[in-house]
């Protein structure tokens, strides 16, 4: 690796490796300590700038940080960088940087230093006291070592060269803005079934839409919450300020993006902050899993068995407080995520141990991306924060391809007993047990009802998509029963894209 600056020119010596970690490397610093404030580097007066050029091996660390001394009187630090996309053959990795920055605090694991990150989705970003590029966090530009943190996410055969200019705009700071937040409760909303996409991106990660557009195609989809999930920065967090109402929840959170799988932190704190510079490996997913929970969030696992690289998620459930099985329009990487959560299921009632719900959201980033395909609907006390949450961690929810889907699921027996979406029916196990769903919205479309012995029962809706079916079984036959409505089948060999799925009910007493 090779990096470079002089004190009156762009390019020079070679960086200088002050320590290394397993997965991190850091450079000799970028100095401004010679510039002159009189443009003789090259800059308008009251600008510096300085230009580093490298190139990352394969078998790069996952960061390599670039420190950047920063002197006393900086009232906007600008990065920018650009990096060779060489040429490879099909089936070889070819070269991709992510991108962000830590300040003075430092770069250790928790994110005290955290300014910052765009991943791969724009090549430059300021930071000021008054104001910040989306994905970054507007504050003082404090003196000491900020460090740029570059994440070469692929590295082709030949490297990845790259270049990183940071220009240090000096002059008074201005006044950072307190955030302001979304409210925790939408007011005048007590027990219902309410519908949420919990996975979304905007233009403060790698989306394309704003937040104003987002809450548009929210209320648009008939939802009735979000969940802000940007890829490792909580910059949205304080982006939604007009957008809310009492039709509409907005809950903050982050998608955890490792290189080993993501994770939604779902409904945390605003302001939360989840590191993410870790792999399975390390042995610190525990760590941060608790500390989404401590601010109030739920941990969600997000399209377990997506194929693009770092996507597919390595550090296995224990713990998850959800599991997103559906992600987006149906694909055959959804119908893997159902089967392993459905194992899951039979191994939690086989040993007597919990259960993990599931969940669907649409993973929208931009045009064509339908918010709210799917939606999780959620059976809560009231349109809250801990209440959705809570609805959601407890599994009494299903999961619709659209607002035109609804429906109720639920089993009775013994004396006049019932159990809805995510409750037991306590009944002994040879009493009969009546499973009924109902329907709307799901026209040319076939129900399933799965249990821990697989599909037991099979019936078409009618023409117009809307209906009831039963069945009848005993807890002794199946011990939890969930249903699926699915379309007419798509890819021969595969069964056809769901329409609808519910968490299970369970049937019979507990062990």
């Amino acid at each position: 690796m090779t990096g470079s600056q002089t004190p009156n020119a762009p390019i020079a010596r070679r960086g200088l490796l002050l320590g290394t970690a397993a997965s991190a490397l850091t450079w000799g610093p970028v100095s401004f300590a010679q510039a002159s404030d009189s443009g003789r580097d090259g800059t308008a007066d009251g600008e510096r700038t300085r230009t580093v050029r490298g190139t990352l091996p394969t078998g790069s660390p996952d960061f390599v940080y670039l420190p950047v001394e920063v002197p006393r009187g900086v009232r906007e630090i600008a990065v920018s960088y650009t990096y060779t996309r060489t040429p490879v053959p099909a089936g070889t990795q070819g070269n991709a940087l992510d991108i962000g920055i830590f300040d003075e605090r430092g770069t250790e694991l928790g994110g005290h230093g955290f300014r910052g990150w765009s991943g791969g989705a724009r090549t430059s970003f300021f930071i000021r006291a008054d104001e910040a590029t989306p994905g970054y966090l507007a504050g003082p530009v404090g003196a000491g070592t900020w460090h740029i943190a570059l994440g070469p996410y692929t590295v082709a055969p030949e490297g990845l060269p790259y270049e990183v200019t940071v220009t240090l705009r000096f002059g008074p700071s201005g006044s950072t803005p307190k955030p302001v937040y979304p409210p925790e409760r939408a007011r005048g909303r007590g027990r219902a079934w309410y519908r949420g996409d919990c996975h979304l991106h905007s233009v403060h990660s790698d989306g394309r839409r704003t937040p104003a557009q987002i809450a548009a195609a929210a209320r648009a989809a008939g939802l009735d919450f979000i969940n802000s999930s940007e890829h490792n920065t909580t910059s949205a967090h304080g982006a939604w300020d007009g957008l809310w109402g009492d039709d509409l929840l907005i809950l903050t959170g982050e998608e955890i993006t490792t290189r080993n799988g993501h994770v939604l932190a779902l409904g945390t704190d605003p302001g939360t902050f989840v590191d993410w510079r870790y792999r399975a490996r390390d042995n610190r997913f525990g760590h941060y899993a608790k500390a989404v929970r401590r601010a109030g969030g739920l941990v969600v696992p997000a399209h377990p068995h997506a194929t693009c690289i770092g996507c597919h998620w390595k550090f296995g459930f224990g713990e998850a407080d959800a599991v997103e099985v559906w992600n987006g329009p149906y694909t055959p990487e959804d119908e893997i995520s159902l089967a392993e959560w459905d194992n899951a299921l039979v191994a939690s009632v086989r040993s007597s141990k919990p259960w993990i719900p599931a969940m669907g959201n649409s993973d929208a980033h931009r045009e064509p991306d339908t918010v709210g395909l799917p939606q999780t609907v959620v059976l809560a006390e009231e349109l809250s924060r801990d209440a959705i949450t809570a609805g959601i961690r407890a599994g009494r929810s299903y999961v619709a391809e659209s607002s035109a889907v609804s429906l109720s699921f639920g089993a009775s027996g013994g004396r006049g007993r019932h159990a809805g979406i995510g409750e037991r029916l306590p009944v002994d196990a040879d009493t009969p047990v009546t499973v009924r769903l109902e329907v709307a919205g799901t026209p040319g479309c076939t129900a399933h009802f799965v249990t821990d012995q697989g599909t037991l029962f099979t019936a078409a809706l009618p023409a117009s998509g809307a209906g009831a079916v039963e069945w009848r079984t005993t807890p002794a036959y199946a011990a939890y029963v969930r249903a699926e409505v699915r379309h007419p089948v798509a890819v021969p060999g595969l069964p056809g894209p769901l329409a609808a799925l519910t968490n299970p009910v369970f049937l019979g007493d507990e062990d």
